[in-house]
């Protein structure tokens, strides 16, 4: 059996270079010193320590404290009038910084004002749930916590929400390798086979764009698929058609030629 090879140096290895096209960033505008986004400002200085605060693209963007994060959006909110966070997650900079920078975005109803509120955590530092201020944080701190590993204390139920329980690794990490690494290759056949018969079936394949012309049970033309067994060549397959009979889908074959599509013009 191949034992499991931790793929955790991959980013490091060849993932940034100069070779590839780095996109500008947006820029950067002070804050204002009037006005809503001004005052929303003054809010959160009053309560703790803002690291750094600029307007970008029409909105507010604050960098906070981690420990600081409860704190501030409840200033936000119960203060401020931001009562919905629209989205929240976390950036993978383990390569570059060692870490996650997380950001919360959140809504004024009454104003229509928007303020991305941000902080960054170690690769093993754990973040505050703020699923008591919002409940949509909920899944989006379960969803953070899957896919890309990083905890998040307090929070009601805490577990994978897209992949399995005992899964090993956070596949949205820039470190997972994209086919998976052995853990992944070989999960459905050890789960449902066990490790005995790894030598018989073979890892699995989890590539998605892979596509095999040589599949009999394809079914990515719908309409022309190719019966079990029969061969692929070019011009051998016959379309089919589905119809419900007594409850049963049954596959009908058709003799006459396939239509064909005229040419764009």
């Amino acid at each position: 059996m191949r034992p499991y090879i931790p793929k955790d140096n991959v980013q490091k290895k060849a993932y940034y270079t100069d070779r590839f096209w780095v996109a500008p960033r947006v820029p950067e505008e002070p804050v204002p010193s009037e006005g809503v986004y001004a005052e929303d400002l003054a809010a959160v200085k009053a309560k703790c320590e803002v690291l750094k605060a600029y307007i970008q693209r029409d909105q507010l963007v604050i960098y906070i404290n981690p420990e600081n994060n409860v704190e501030v959006l409840r200033t936000l909110k119960e203060e401020r009038g931001y009562e919905m966070l629209s989205e929240m997650s976390a950036v993978d900079f383990l390569a570059q910084r060692g870490g996650f920078e997380i950001f919360y975005q959140i809504l004024n109803l009454s104003t229509a004002k928007r303020i991305r509120v941000k902080c960054f955590v170690d690769e093993f530092q754990a973040i505050e749930s703020v699923n008591p201020l919002y409940r949509s944080a909920d899944w989006a701190e379960r969803e953070m916590w899957d896919l890309m590993g990083v905890k998040v204390n307090n929070h009601p139920y805490l577990k994978r929400l897209i992949m399995p329980d005992d899964w090993e690794g956070h596949p949205l990490r820039k470190t997972y390798p994209l086919e998976g690494d052995e853990f992944a290759q070989w999960y459905e056949v050890d789960k449902i086979f066990g490790k005995e018969a790894r030598d018989i079936i073979g890892p699995e394949n989890r590539d998605p764009a892979r596509v095999d012309r040589y599949d009999t049970e394809r079914f990515a033309r719908l309409g022309h698929e190719v019966p079990k067994g029969a061969p692929v060549d070019e011009g051998a397959a016959t379309p089919v058609q589905y119809q419900e009979e007594e409850g049963v889908f049954m596959i009908e074959k058709f003799n006459k030629a396939p239509k064909v599509l005229d040419k764009r013009k």
